[in-house]
């Protein structure tokens, strides 16, 4: 059964691969734009620009994207520290629940 913290650790794995994985191939792009700085031609003068631009809209996509997730992540912590004991209250009730839920037609019971 997988545990929270195996599910956390999971996607911090899967996040940091991705991240490794579009580094890698930023650092290609530039490698192949400097490799291909002497090359003349209308096509790969416009290939050349379409790559340039496509590497900005990366790191202006991946910087919103990590302000969006670190605001998201300070508003719940706000959220869980405003509301903590209703919220243990919370997950203490639905633990009773499912327990009980789970008791009474559990077909193992000896009567």
């Amino acid at each position: 059964m997988n545990h929270p913290t195996d599910t956390t650790a999971e996607m911090n794995s899967q996040a940091h691969a991705l991240r490794h994985d579009l580094e890698q191939l930023a650092q290609d792009a530039r490698a192949l734009l400097t490799a291909t700085s002497d090359v003349a031609g209308e096509k790969v003068a416009e290939a050349r620009k379409r790559l340039a631009d496509a590497l900005e809209h990366r790191r202006d996509f991946y910087a919103i994207a990590r302000d969006k997730a670190l605001e998201a992540s300070c508003a719940a912590d706000g959220v869980v520290r405003d509301n903590l004991y209703q919220i243990i209250g919370f997950g203490v009730g639905a633990g009773i629940l499912l327990g009980f839920m789970l008791a009474t037609r559990c077909p193992c019971r000896c009567e």
